[in-house]
């Protein structure tokens, strides 16, 4: 071997690759080949310490702030027991909820849909004045 001096030899246990470009990880300080140096490739004990990762809690979907040195997972459940704001009788919560108002017509809306002329709430089907024999005003329809 010409240059024994170059590179250095993978910390991975398995590998020891010798590699002419290590890579050294930043969590635990060891030096890894390419195909070692995500955390999850060397299994690092670290990890915990740098991984920057936000994570959200599975009920609510707020994210919870962590510190540096604090478990996630120790983080969220204390989130859940004390500070969690989940309503399960929000998920069953109506969204269609605005019934129209023509004779007959069974249609619900999301939003309301309100007539200029006699302020009743109708699908999107019967919304127009001509449509739902509007009792409304009088007057016409376009000031054309």
């Amino acid at each position: 071997m010409e240059l024994p001096w170059l590179g250095e030899h993978c910390s991975q246990r398995s590998c020891k690759q010798l590699d002419f470009l290590p890579l050294k990880c930043n969590a635990c300080g060891e030096v890894f080949c390419k195909d070692h140096i995500r955390y999850d490739d060397h299994n690092c004990s670290s990890a915990y310490k740098k991984n920057v990762q936000v994570p959200v809690c599975p009920l609510c979907n707020t994210p919870i702030p962590v510190q540096k040195g604090e478990i996630p997972d120790i983080v969220v459940g204390a989130h859940i027991d004390k500070d969690c704001k989940y309503n399960p009788a929000q998920q069953k919560q109506k969204i269609f909820t605005n019934k129209c108002l023509k004779p007959g017509c069974k249609r619900k809306e999301m939003m309301k849909v309100v007539c200029e002329q006699c302020g009743g709430s109708f699908c999107i089907k019967h919304r127009h004045p001509l449509d739902h024999d509007c009792k409304g005003s009088s007057q016409p329809l376009s000031k054309a």
